[in-house]
């Protein structure tokens, strides 16, 4: 059994209190985890505070070689990392490894943006050759991340790596339930060289720790990625000290298959879509809206598909999906479930949980597929955090874009077909921060990535995330 306590200022701190951390797949203890309150996180700013003058001080190509230090000492350990995530997560460890390097490639991605770092200048200010604007552009100082348990360390990757590149110092508060991986992967960066106090970590309650981060004077900066109720609670605590924050919400993201599609690869994009991570993802199909003339055909060969999926424990190498994360989380996705038949939605396959004796003790469901519906049920009107697929049939781009607009999410969606005109008149007009056409809902670090409306505020990846780890300052030079 693994114990972890706090990291902070380089060290690992052991705490008054502990929880234990469960594996998803059998109920069983995995370690425990020192708990924080008011008074550790106040000990890791500070640590952070220290540690952010000096890594400041240091050039962002300096900051970017210690990053790819960093990246290849976690590549180094996959293995070690990939297993301790399956074990407190859930998931297959082949997508555990594939989101540990996921992290990496974060973190390569923003060192290698390192040198391009810049500000600007404008010349002859007042039409004055002796006076010069400058634009400078300098980190915020300390910075919060508050982290899921979804993806706990990818979206972890998504907020160190600009901040860190820009300068800044971080406390991160990982998922409670999913604290060891990110606990780990902080030592290793430590001994590849990042200074102490510049990533610290501290696990707790949202209610204490993440509370005090949003709301610490001393912070000037909130990454969050969770629910988008609490992300407003987040965004409201830090309206106390004016923080910024960039918030990556909730969402019920559309996915749209026009009769002139093609629709095996249609069909396999869309089931990726959903039940990657056991459909546990804010970035995930979970509205499908089918074309009529198309429509059967897709129903058919999605049905197909998802009979193929495996579930199990993921160190069975063999299975495809794992266990629901908790209980409490297979809970509400059967009350989904309940509320679609309730309201006249026809199960096509799954919407149960797995029999026998290797699946009692784990949070295990079946991946299910749906159809008819209500629109007024939870399967459309909430975001639905597990392996459930419901389709509708359409008439039409308009009304599957209107259908797709009908939602207080906007954070994702897809389009399939093969009329150019056609798929860039939904990607215009779908409210969303991300639009694949006729292509797998994958994330690149190239691209910004934010939601609208009620799925977040700011941006992750691209350049556009460096900006909101940077601060921008005006300066006019007199030189007469």
């Amino acid at each position: 059994m693994i114990n972890m306590g706090f990291f902070i200022n380089g060290k690992e701190l052991m705490g008054e209190n502990s929880s234990k951390v469960f594996n998803p797949a059998d109920g069983s203890v995995v370690g425990t985890v020192a708990l924080g309150d008011e008074r550790i996180v106040d000990e890791a700013v500070g640590a952070a505070k220290n540690a952010f003058e000096c890594w400041w001080s240091f050039s962002a190509a300096k900051r970017g070689d210690i990053l790819y230090s960093c990246a290849n000492a976690v590549k180094s350990n996959v293995d070690e990392l990939s297993q301790l995530l399956t074990s407190e997560q859930g998931k297959p460890i082949k997508e555990a490894k594939m989101e540990v390097f996921r992290f990496t490639h974060t973190l390569e991605h923003y060192a290698g943006m390192a040198k391009s770092l810049r500000g600007g200048s404008v010349p002859n200010l007042d039409h004055n050759p002796a006076r010069m604007g400058l634009i400078l552009k300098r980190p915020l100082g300390v910075c919060g991340a508050i982290t899921p348990w979804n993806f706990p360390l990818s979206l972890a990757g998504n907020k160190l790596g600009p901040g860190l590149i820009a300068g800044n110092t971080f406390v991160l508060k990982p998922a409670s339930t999913t604290p060891l991986t990110v606990l780990r992967v902080a030592s290793i960066m430590f001994e590849a060289g990042l200074p102490a106090g510049v990533l610290n970590i501290v696990c707790g309650p949202g209610g204490t720790v993440g509370d005090r981060l949003a709301t610490h004077p001393d912070i000037a900066k909130i990454g969050f990625t969770g629910s988008t109720p609490v992300g407003k609670g987040v965004m409201s605590k830090a309206a106390s000290t004016v923080k910024r924050v960039t918030l990556e919400l909730g969402g019920s993201d559309p996915f749209i298959v026009m009769s002139d599609a093609n629709i095996d690869k249609a069909v396999s994009a869309c089931s990726v879509g959903r039940f990657f991570n056991c459909g546990q993802a804010c970035l995930a199909v979970k509205r499908v809206f089918v074309d009529e003339p198309v429509y059967e055909e897709f129903k058919e060969k999605i049905v197909e598909k998802v009979k193929k999926i495996t579930v199990g424990s993921g160190f069975d190498t063999s299975n495809r999906m794992g266990p629901l994360h908790t209980e409490g989380q297979r809970a509400e996705v059967e009350d989904q479930f309940s509320d679609a038949v309730n309201k006249g939605a026809k199960i096509l396959i799954g919407g149960k949980r797995p029999s026998g004796d290797s699946y009692d003790k784990g949070n295990y469901l079946m991946p299910t597929v749906l159809e008819d519906c209500s629109f007024d049920s939870k399967m459309n009107t909430e975001e639905v955090f597990g392996p459930a697929l419901p389709l509708w049939k359409v008439s039409g781009m308009d009304e599957a874009i209107s259908k797709a607009n009908d939602s207080p999410f906007g954070l994702g969606s897809s389009v399939w077909t093969k009329d150019v005109n056609s798929a860039m008149k939904a990607a215009e007009k779908i409210e969303s921060g991300y639009t694949w056409i006729n292509s797998i809902s994958k994330i690149y670090d190239e691209l910004p990535f934010g939601g609208m409306k009620e799925s977040g505020l700011g941006a992750e990846h691209g350049y556009e995330a460096l900006e909101h780890y940077m601060a921008t300052k005006s300066v006019v030079m007199g030189t007469e």
